[in-house]
């Protein structure tokens, strides 16, 4: 099934260090993924791995078990998708790095981002983390040892000392970590090849690349998630790179978690101009120029911040673009397939989904947080800030006083009443929708950041309007609005 795509390779990132989905789930999308045009995963564990030993520590309250690991490969293996496992092995080290019994392996001792890579314990930590990960994927052909963002390198006591000395340079820092990890991957498994995002290797000058012996040991990743990303450059990046020696290169695109940390509903549009200009890339150059590209789904930016898009209401975006890549782009006729795939009546490419029904796996799921996303907040501020009788006769100035006419109680709390109900009830059948598909934590943040903040405003209004009326017999109907003060 590979159509036109000039990828040979489609994997689909699955970012497990926020809203892990329970394998369940993952038994029922993966034959979607592979429908849509998908053949790989690229799975990034973090702490979701089940990591023994002195490792357990790094373990999440709800890690996968050794068995689940099993089965997820074993649906992955049914669904004709072959798994790429990610370690993080330099940046975004804070799932290790926060941990005290690990905090002095960090480059800057304040920040648990970025690794020391000065402390041989270091290399030992993530040859562990590499090994343990192995195990589990035996005949992997790829790990992907990430080496992204590496923020704070060379800011640390050691590096600082270690950067005076005559022809050291922070680059130069870089590839020798880079070069010990992937030495570890291919002495330890000497048939899976080492993948490493590539923006710490962008700005660093050819003869650099190609003296330090890196190119032939990663292939990189070259990642852009823009909807305007520069195809010339990105086609001289890619010549840059073989001019060092990397016999294969990588794409990676992104069909949700990269348009805002708090993102909680998918720009479709955005992501399929990405997937776009990817295309637009690969046609510039020769045909085997990237071995694949990965369509990476974030779920986090980094291991502190929220949530962004949960994986149900990103799947019509990793559909069209998934779809975009197979058929070489986007047309009415691939609107018309990811449709009839996804159940959906009719796609909305620009904006946000319509509320209609769906029938992919976690469609309810989309159609809830889409009403929560598009409604909730704009309802409750309406009723807030632009109700005539809260803002002009219970306003915070009255709030805070205990101050309200009578008749205004009988005008403001039916309609809160009432709206608190509604988004209540929508609440319920979402935390259910979430909890088939997540464990307990994720559900609870998603709707602690996303809901319970209107909701409790609503609810915070009702107790301030009856504290205000004080006890007393209940009021009769308001009277007709006749538009002047009462």
């Amino acid at each position: 099934m590979s159509g036109s795509s000039p990828f040979k390779m489609r994997l689909v990132h699955l970012d497990l260090k926020g809203a892990p989905p329970k394998v369940s789930y993952l038994a029922e999308v993966f034959p979607l993924f592979h429908a849509l045009g998908a053949n790989g995963l690229l799975i990034e564990y973090e702490d979701m791995f089940p990591y023994e030993g002195h490792l357990r520590l790094l373990r999440a309250q709800h890690a996968y078990s050794p068995s689940e690991i099993k089965e997820i490969l074993h649906l992955a293996t049914v669904n004709e998708l072959e798994v790429v496992p990610l370690v993080q092995t330099f940046g975004h080290m804070e799932f290790v790095l926060k941990h005290e019994a690990l905090a002095h392996l960090r480059e800057v001792a304040f920040f648990p981002n970025t690794l020391n890579p000065h402390e041989a314990e270091s290399l030992a930590l993530v040859g562990a983390m590499i090994d343990q990960v192995m195990e589990l994927h035996p005949g992997a052909r790829w790990l992907h040892v990430g080496c992204d963002e590496v923020y704070y390198l060379g800011e640390g006591e050691a590096s600082r000392q270690w950067l005076q000395q005559e022809q050291n340079t922070k680059a130069r820092l870089c590839l020798s970590h880079v070069k010990a990890v992937a030495s570890h991957v291919l002495a330890r498994h000497p048939t899976t090849k080492p993948l490493v995002w590539d923006d710490m290797l962008r700005d660093i000058p050819e003869d650099q690349l190609s003296a330090s012996g890196v190119p032939q040991l990663v292939e990189p990743m070259l990642w852009d998630y823009t909807a305007d990303l520069d195809v010339h450059s990105k086609a001289l990046l890619m010549e840059k790179y073989r001019k060092c020696g990397f016999r294969q290169l990588w794409a990676a695109s992104a069909f949700k978690g990269a348009t805002g940390v708090s993102q909680a509903l998918t720009p479709i549009e955005h992501h399929l101009r990405n997937h776009r200009q990817w295309l637009q890339v690969a046609a510039h150059g020769p045909a085997d120029t990237l071995q694949g590209i990965v369509l990476t789904g974030w779920q986090r930016y980094d291991h502190f911040s929220v949530l962004c898009e949960l994986l149900p209401v990103g799947i019509p975006s990793l559909a069209v673009c998934l779809q975009s890549l197979l058929q070489g782009g986007f047309s009415e006729d691939v609107k018309a397939r990811v449709e009839n795939f996804l159940g959906i009546p009719s796609l909305e490419i620009t904006g946000f989904p319509s509320e209609g029904a769906a029938s992919f796996p976690g469609s309810d799921i989309l159609a809830l947080v889409t009403q929560v996303g598009l409604h909730l907040r704009s309802s409750v501020d309406e009723m807030l800030h632009r109700n005539r009788y809260v803002t002009g006769w219970f306003s915070s100035y009255h709030r805070r006083r205990k101050l309200v006419h009578p008749v205004m109680i009988q005008h403001i709390q039916p309609q809160a009443l009432s709206l608190l109900g509604r988004w209540s009830a929508l609440a319920g059948e979402l935390e259910a929708a979430l909890r088939r598909v997540f464990y307990p934590d994720a559900v609870e943040e998603w709707l602690e950041e996303n809901v319970q903040p209107s909701l409790q405003q609503l609810q915070q209004l009702l107790q301030d309007l009856g504290e205000a009326a004080g006890p007393g017999p209940p009021l009769a109907s308001p009277g007709p609005d006749t538009g002047q003060d009462p």
